[in-house]
């Protein structure tokens, strides 16, 4: 999945991951040795070696190596055509004043280079000569005479020339005007565009230069004199004076690709640089062309796709590629999907579909707030929402609303990060651990016939009832930071158990954190993530907690994009292979009609199980009857707890909705639930030996419809 910057658009598959091949079987030792192949042209004996030798070069240039690549520069072609066009068009007026003035500076040349010959200047050789010698000689009287004749002889005509040339315009303009109106503009076009002409000059022209709508005008000069200015070519100037000098050799381009330039280039032997040191140069690169580095994407071009450890593929966009209205998620208006299959998660820069198996992997999402890491987490999660062989284990530190409407689908959901809230999730994550040993020792005595490879299918999954489980943990930091030293200790180990062994049994863990640090997450946990996502983080070494050490300096660099790309981040699927991923966009209401969708798709396949099923606040939304949203929230922050502080439960619902229950105190809050139909059996509780005023959860459960109970009791 690597970020491959200039193969023509339309013209390789969208990016997707594909799972580790099996095993392959032991290799035995000392295999026979077996005669080399080699061509019968390639023989050191065959004369006609050197003939016959095919060169490994294409024969038709770059952009005519594909329609699609035809099609996109005939479609750039086209586009810079119509903004001409337009550009041009608008200046018709000024250009018409121009041509007037040019042609009027043009007249004037004519005329005045005409008037010797109107006028008959004296410049013949004849008449200069015998000046001359008047002038040595005044007192020859012959001479003088001989000079008064031959000027006669120069001057009889131009009383004709003068005529004929008035007569000539007069007639010229009486015709004009009687002439018909098209036949008018002919002659004044005929007439004016020479004297334009000639009143251009050498420096003056009639159209004005404008720049295409282009940021880049990429050549490979252009890409030398980048390189060179980075330090990766030597000083000098790769010119006709200087044919020495280093530089570059493209296989192919710089070509037009989509809505930039795509290259791919081959450094110089001799210069002792590599691939790698063009991709941590990209920052120097991208301002000597003249651009933002986002717009800048470049990769190596490994053997398998006929490079070396010198080519570099490189697309530079006109301009900001993940700007501009979101895409939306094709989950918005799906009715069923298969985990199986690869997940839709977005675009790259280019507009092309990136898509990404989950199944056998483990993904880690990190980043900034509010730059679209829960969104797009939420995208993987989703995906299961459509698949009714799909259970779901959801805890979300934060407490907040992001996660709310799973209690439709989930099997398991913990909410927060409290002290019943931790102990929630340690036993979420003991009874996950129980059932991956139930699955492995299930899977270990199946027939090969029926699993092959030792691993969950989608034939087993249904026959044996092993749905796919999906642990979906957000917020990470906010457990380990409220953890005591023992209690974190055994969390990480357990969500190392899961990430590493799980995925043979059928579990997909997906995770997120905020802070991606040591402290927060601890790097064992991080180092066995196969996927990692990350949105915009503040330097490089953010970027590499995330997405692995050393990613950033390969180009897989998150600290790059800024605060306006909300929703897209760099997606690491593989010790090489990167991409930034425009995320598609699936916003609150999409995510809680999908869970509405999930929970009826398992109710009619059997699999609605654990905290859904008995969530009442869910079955009142499947069921249509809206509770009061005082009532459903209270609920909701009561999940865990039997019994509630007052404090504490004003607490929790700020948490939940700063902007509802902001303003929220105790009398406010009794008066709600009364008016929602709580009756308080007492207004004190006791918590671990202290009293305080506070809310059994039993009695605002006895609050709800008695028809819902009854249903779904």
């Amino acid at each position: 999945m690597t970020e491959t910057a200039a193969d023509p658009v339309g013209t390789r598959p969208p990016l997707t991951l594909v799972k580790n091949p099996a095993t392959p079987e032991p290799v035995p030792a000392d295999p026979p040795a077996a005669d080399p192949v080699v061509e019968a042209v390639d023989r050191p004996d065959n004369p006609l070696a050197d003939w016959l030798s095919v060169p490994d070069a294409p024969v038709l240039p770059a952009w005519a190596r594909s329609a699609a690549s035809v099609k996109a520069n005939a479609a750039a072609f086209g586009r810079l055509t119509w903004w001409h066009t337009q550009y041009h068009g608008f200046r018709v007026p000024k250009y018409l004043v121009k041509t007037v003035l040019l042609a009027a500076r043009g007249f004037f040349r004519a005329t005045m280079g005409l008037w010797p010959t109107l006028s008959a200047q004296d410049h013949t050789a004849t008449v200069k000569a015998l000046r001359a010698q008047v002038k040595a000689r005044p007192e020859d009287v012959d001479l003088a005479t001989r000079l008064q004749m031959a000027h006669f002889e120069r001057t009889r005509t131009r009383r004709w020339r003068f005529g004929a040339a008035a007569a000539a315009v007069a007639a010229a303009a009486v015709g004009i005007a009687l002439a018909d109106p098209m036949l008018q503009a002919g002659i004044a076009g005929a007439v004016v565009t020479p004297l334009a002409y000639l009143g251009r000059g050498k420096e003056t022209h009639l159209l004005d230069h404008g720049a295409p709508p282009l940021r880049v005008d990429m050549s490979a000069q252009q890409l030398n004199d980048a390189l060179r200015a980075a330090g990766l070519l030597k000083s000098g100037r790769a010119n006709e004076e200087e044919k020495d000098a280093p530089r570059v050799s493209c296989s192919m381009g710089p070509v037009r690709d989509g809505r930039g330039w795509a290259v791919i280039f081959d450094l110089p032997r001799g210069g002792g640089k590599t691939a790698s040191d063009v991709l941590a140069k990209r920052e120097v690169i991208a301002q000597e062309l003249g651009v933002d580095e986002i717009q800048v994407i470049m990769s190596r071009v490994r053997a398998s796709k006929g490079g070396n450890a010198g080519r570099v593929s490189m697309w530079v966009a006109d301009d900001d590629p993940y700007l501009g209205k979101p895409n939306p998620s094709p989950f918005a208006t799906a009715e069923r999907f298969s985990i199986w299959d690869p997940i839709p998660f977005g675009q790259d820069a280019r507009g092309n579909r990136i898509e990404v198996p989950v199944m056998w992997q483990s993904m880690f999402f990190g980043g900034l707030p509010r730059r679209g890491k829960t969104f797009t987490q939420r995208l993987m999660t989703a995906a299961g929402l459509l698949d009714a062989y799909v259970r779901h284990y959801v805890a979300d530190g934060k407490g907040g609303a992001d996660w709310m409407p799973m209690r439709a689908v989930a099997h398991r959901l913990v909410m927060g990060a409290e002290d019943d809230a931790i102990e929630a999730l340690k036993a979420m994550l003991a009874e996950l651990l129980v059932e991956m040993e139930r699955r492995f020792a299930i899977l270990r005595e199946l027939p090969t016939s029926i699993c092959p490879e030792g691993k969950l299918t989608p034939e087993i999954v249904q026959r044996y009832n092993l749905p796919v489980i999906f642990v979906t943990i957000d917020e990470l930091q906010e457990y380990f930071t409220a953890m005591e030293r023992e209690d974190r200790e055994q969390v990480i180990n357990d969500l190392c158990r899961i990430a590493r062994r799980g995925p043979a049994a059928g579990f997909v863990s997906n995770f997120a954190s905020q802070r991606p640090d040591a402290d927060s997450v601890p790097t064992k946990l991080r180092e066995i993530i196969t996927l990692r996502y990350s949105t915009q983080v503040v330097d490089r070494a953010s970027s590499d907690m995330v997405l692995g050490k050393g990613k950033a300096a390969q180009g897989a660099d998150a600290s790059v994009l800024s605060e306006d790309h909300v929703g897209t981040g760099v997606l690491v699927t593989g010790p090489a292979s990167y991409v930034t991923v425009r995320a598609d966009y699936l916003d609150g209401t999409g995510f809680a009609t999908l869970c509405q969708k999930g929970r009826a798709l398992r109710q009619d396949a059997g699999q609605l199980t654990g905290d859904a099923a008995g969530d009442v606040t869910a079955a009142a939304d499947a069921s249509g009857v809206k509770l009061p949203p005082i009532l459903s929230d209270t609920l909701e922050v009561m999940r865990h707890s039997p019994r509630m502080f007052t404090t504490d439960l004003l607490a929790g619902l700020v948490n939940l909705d700063e902007d509802v229950y902001g303003d929220f105190n105790a009398e406010r809050l009794a008066s709600e639930l009364e008016a929602a139909g709580v009756k308080r059996t007492s207004k004190q509780v006791k918590i671990s030996g202290t009293n305080a005023a506070g809310y059994q959860r039993r009695d605002i459960e006895a609050a709800v419809p008695a028809e819902i109970l009854l249903a779904h009791g």
